[in-house]
């Protein structure tokens, strides 16, 4: 049974989508969305080299979408009433994906952003359900395809 979306439910969205509107997060936003297309830790550190704005960049909205994402596993978030208009969680997450397990690997840290990769592989299993075929098409949007 899905729990009911609260006020607080609400607020806490807004005060997502207040964050977002920050003048810098909002420039790692648009350069992530544009530019990051790394598979690999050595693709990472090519594109994001260590100390540089695009660092600084992944770094910024990566953690901020593990945070998002940790109100919601957390329970602290309705997960449905999230789904509705955190569309842009399961674009970083599609740009993750494939350098996830390495840079776990890497770190040695297997909860390495595992909020964001729980959350997102919900969301997937939430739009499957709810917009058959909106998934795939996104996904294939996402990765120029």
């Amino acid at each position: 049974m899905e729990v009911q979306a609260t006020f607080d439910d609400v607020n806490l969205i807004l005060r997502l989508y207040e964050l977002r509107r920050e003048a810098k997060l909002r420039a790692a936003r648009e350069w992530f969305a544009k530019n990051f297309k790394a598979s690999t830790p050595e693709e990472l550190a090519a594109l994001c080299p260590p100390g540089s704005e695009e660092n600084a960049y992944y770094r910024m909205v990566v953690s901020y979408w593990e945070m998002a994402a940790s109100f919601i596993t957390s329970g602290v978030l309705n997960q449905e009433l999230f789904f509705q208009s955190g569309g842009e969680l399961l674009l970083v997450y599609e740009r993750i994906k494939e350098l996830l397990p390495k840079l776990r690997e890497e770190f040695r840290n297997p909860l390495l952003y595992a909020n964001l990769e729980k959350v997102a592989l919900a969301f997937i299993k939430w739009m499957n359900k709810h917009a058959p075929g909106a998934y795939e098409a996104f996904a294939a949007r996402v990765r120029g395809g």
